[in-house]
């Protein structure tokens, strides 16, 4: 099995729907890096293409990586381990490769159905079958642009709470999405996928 996520910053949309970037925030890279790790993702991609936005990133991961904070905290230095920074999917794309592995199928996420919409139950058991490789896209800002939209392979359905109201933060998602696909089920008697 290999599942990856991304978490891109551009192209995504703004409020308003339009085209927009969103600056990388502390703590999406170490909580979702500490996530992919507790469901051995095997890579969690920040994809950004601005430059101060990458170093931002890198001083993030080198400062829990190295000195002071890898000896205060080093299970979040384990976590990061698995993180890269890249301008955009086809980078991802190409790190698969040069590991060896064929492209992923790209997974996006959204809060709302789309025309090539996957069930939860039917992702899982494709991810299941070790066949392919996956990695799901989540947006900041107020979602993924169109434009990224039209090149991902499949959309996973949405979550869905119990109101109106359906706007969840991206690592509160991440966490519920990851724990759905590949979270020990053996475990969760109540659970049918």
């Amino acid at each position: 099995m290999s599942v990856s996520i991304a978490l891109v910053h551009y192209p995504v949309k703004n409020k308003n729907g339009n085209l927009a970037a969103t600056s990388v925030t502390n703590f999406d890279i170490h909580d979702l890096a500490r996530t992919a790790r507790t469901y051995e993702v095997e890579r969690f991609y920040i994809v950004h293409p601005m430059p101060s936005q990458k170093e931002f990133s890198s001083r993030i991961i080198r400062h829990w990586s190295e000195g002071f904070g890898s000896q205060y905290n080093p299970s979040r230095k384990t976590a990061l381990e698995i993180t890269a920074i890249v301008d955009d999917l086809s980078d991802v794309a190409e790190d698969y490769e040069a590991r060896g592995k064929t492209a992923p199928v790209f997974v996006g996420t959204s809060a709302k159905k789309f025309p090539h919409t996957i069930a939860f139950g039917e992702l899982r058991k494709r991810i299941e079958k070790e066949e392919e490789n996956f990695c799901l896209v989540f947006g900041t800002g107020w979602g993924l642009h169109s434009s990224l939209l039209e090149d991902l392979d499949l959309m996973l359905e949405p979550i869905e709470g119990v109101g109106n109201y359906n706007h969840l933060p991206v690592r509160s998602a991440a966490a519920i999405i990851l724990d759905r696909l590949l979270g020990n089920r053996q475990r969760d008697t109540n659970y049918e996928s």
